[in-house]
Parts: C-alpha cells; structure tokens; sequence
C-alpha cells in the first residue's frame, strides 16, 4: 500500500509534522523533516494496528510506501499540525460517508483515553511529571482544541461552554465530565450537514472547512492518545 504523505515545515525543514491524510487522523511530528519522515512508516502501522482493534478491516502487517504529495513550507507556526495555507484536500467537500468514518474513529479515540486513564487511581491524574503537564491538564487541553475546531467551523456545539467550565473548576468526575464534553463534539461534527460539508469560513488568515476541521479534530486527539500511552509505559 503506497500513502501519500503531506508535510508542513518551515524552509529549512527543522520542526516537521508529517499527515497521512489516507489515514486521517494519523500524523509524525519530529525535530527535522528527516527524522519525521524515517518514523512515518512505524507510525502508520501503529495507527493501523488502533483500526485493526476497532474492526475497521486494516491490515498492519502489509508492504508500505510513502510517496510525499504536498510540503508546506510558507506560513506561520509550521510543523504542529495546522499550517495557515492548509493543504489541497481541506478544501475538498466533505462527503457524509467519509465524516462518519472520522466521527466513529474519534470516538474509539475518546474511548480508549477514557479507558486508558480510568484504571488509574484518581489522583495520579494530577500528579505533575519532572517535564510536561499533568494528565488533567493534558485532557482539559484536548477537550477545549475539540470544542474550537468545531467553534472555527460552525460555532460552539450547545452546552460546551458549561461543560468546560465544570472540567476546568473541578465540579464532577474529571473523565466523565471530559467525556461528556468530548460527545457533545462528536454529536455537532457528525450532524454537519450538505451545506456545512461544503463551506469555507475564513477565519483570521486561515480557511476553514469541514475536512479541515474533522482532519484536526482527528489529528490532535491522536496525539494526545499516543502521549498518554508513552507517558504511562514511561512510568
């Protein structure tokens, strides 16, 4: 199986995030466009194993090539997964099939990091590493980026404001309230409708659509699914 690769790094190719947007949701972020690309084909497979565990019929044992279709290189913040330009897919229509796939895909995200961290005692969620951030905060991060990428598109899904404020001062359980909150993104992103597929809403010097939007949405909490899991088999 070949994937065509998209990167976006500055011009001297240091900071680097890699997308296989033919497995959306699943990116390479690294020191040099070197090293990103010698660790895409590893992280292919990781992403592939995590759609073999959900049933989606992926094969990570097969022969993978990476060809590199588009590389970035103007823009502001280059390499962390959101170059202003975009790239030439975001701006393709989003067709309903393809947006439930991704809908489905970010929930077994959302389910495998809710899992993950609830076999931890509570209080090792707050526990603050030599470097990084705490679990806690690395969910309130997520949780608010998911809310914003649907914000961008279409406005803040009904409820997210209060949701948020109840994970950020502590009112409930933290997973649950991450939980809740990360439904009320999936239930808004997987109800866009025709119109809300195809529209292109500027945004600053960035244009959003809703590829663009599904695309990070995946991407990020992709990311934050691997962090964890590194964290937990680092300690």
């Amino acid at each position: 199986m070949n994937y065509e690769l998209y990167l976006e790094s500055g011009p001297r190719k240091r900071t680097t995030m890699v997308h296989v947007l033919d497995l959306l949701g699943c990116n390479v972020h690294d020191k040099t466009t070197e090293l990103a690309l010698a660790a895409t084909t590893g992280a292919i497979r990781l992403f592939l194993h995590f759609l073999a565990r959900h049933g989606e019929g992926a094969s990570p044992a097969q022969d993978i090539t990476t060809t590199i279709k588009e590389h970035v290189m103007e823009g502001s913040w280059l390499g962390y997964g959101d170059p202003t330009p975009g790239f030439s897919r975001d701006f393709e229509p989003l067709p309903a099939p393809f947006l439930e796939q991704g809908v489905r895909r970010l929930g077994w995200m959302k389910d495998e990091i809710v899992q993950t961290l609830g076999q931890l005692p509570h209080e090792e969620l707050f526990f603050e590493p030599e470097h990084g951030r705490t679990l806690a905060a690395i969910l309130d991060h997520l949780a608010e980026s998911q809310m914003v990428y649907v914000r961008y598109l279409i406005g803040p899904p009904e409820g997210a404001s209060h949701a948020l404020r109840r994970m950020r001062t502590g009112e409930g359980d933290l997973l649950e309230v991450f939980s809740q909150l990360f439904d009320l993104h999936l239930d808004r992103l997987g109800s866009l409708d025709e119109e809300e597929r195809q529209a292109t809403v500027p945004h600053g010097q960035v244009t959003w659509t809703a590829y663009r939007a599904l695309r990070r949405s995946l991407e990020h909490a992709w990311e934050h699914l691997c962090e964890i899991e590194k964290r937990l088999e680092g300690s």
